[in-house]
Order: C-alpha cells, then structure tokens, then sequence
C-alpha cells in the first residue's frame, strides 16, 4: 500500500473518531437543570437594576452568566405566543420600559400568568446580560417564598 493511501486512511479514521468524540461529549452534553440550581447570589431586584446602571461592566463580570435569585415589585407580565415574560419596571422610558425581564421555564408560565403587578416576587433565572435598558434572565421559576 503506498504512503499517501495510507495518510488518508489514518485521516479518514480519526476524523471519525473526532466526530463520534464531538457527538459524545459535546452535542449530547445534558443541560442544566435551572429550576433545582441553587442561586450563586440572591439580591433585590432594584440593587440588581442599580448595579448595572451604574457600572456595567463591572455587574456584567459579577452576574452574567450565573443563576441568581432576584426579588421585589413586578411590574407587568407579558406573553408572546408560548413564551411568559415578568418584568420588574424601573423607568419608564421614551422608547418602553426599562427593568428587569425574566423569561420563564415553560412549566412556570402559568403561575406567572397569575402574577399581580405590583406584587412581590422571589424568581430564579440565569443573567444573559444587559443590552442598555433591560437586564435580561432566561430559564426563570418562580421561588416559593
């Protein structure tokens, strides 16, 4: 068998072997359970809203990316096909309202459904950052308080 046939055969086998490793470990990787995770930071919705209004950077190195417990006054609930939002509003803005919007698991959507505005809340999401007017939680639940 010459050289290069057997160049392409090994490149053929671990090329194999790679993507079988990729389905394995990555593609197939299992997903965090959001609702059993314990919070890493618990706070106020409104020292939450303040940390990143005033120092975005920094509140983005601290919260973005962890699953953090936030409560205080909802504002509103808002739907949108099958997805259940609750905002905590914070100002009321020339181009909507700015706060806090928390997406929720779809096993929550109906007790947040439920939700009274202007009635304290406890909920649990994972922070994705904040795009200049909102802070934004998906995978939410609501905690019971």
């Amino acid at each position: 068998m010459k050289t290069w046939m057997k160049i392409a055969i090994g490149l053929v086998v671990i090329g194999v072997v790679a993507a079988f490793l990729v389905f394995k470990f990555v593609y197939n990787k299992q997903h965090p359970d959001y609702e059993n995770i314990t919070p890493s930071v618990t706070i106020s919705s409104q020292d939450l809203y303040n940390a990143f209004k005033s120092a975005n950077e920094a509140a983005s190195r601290q919260y973005n990316g962890k699953v953090i417990a936030i409560s205080g006054k909802l504002g509103k609930i808002e739907t949108a096909d099958t997805l259940v939002t609750a905002v905590f509003i914070f100002n009321h803005g020339m181009f909507g309202d700015e706060g806090i919007r928390c997406t929720m698991l779809k096993k929550f959507n109906e007790a947040a459904k439920k939700l009274q505005p202007d009635g304290e809340v406890k909920i649990k999401g994972y922070c994705t950052g904040y795009n200049d007017s909102d802070i934004i939680f998906e995978k939410c639940s609501i905690v019971n308080q």
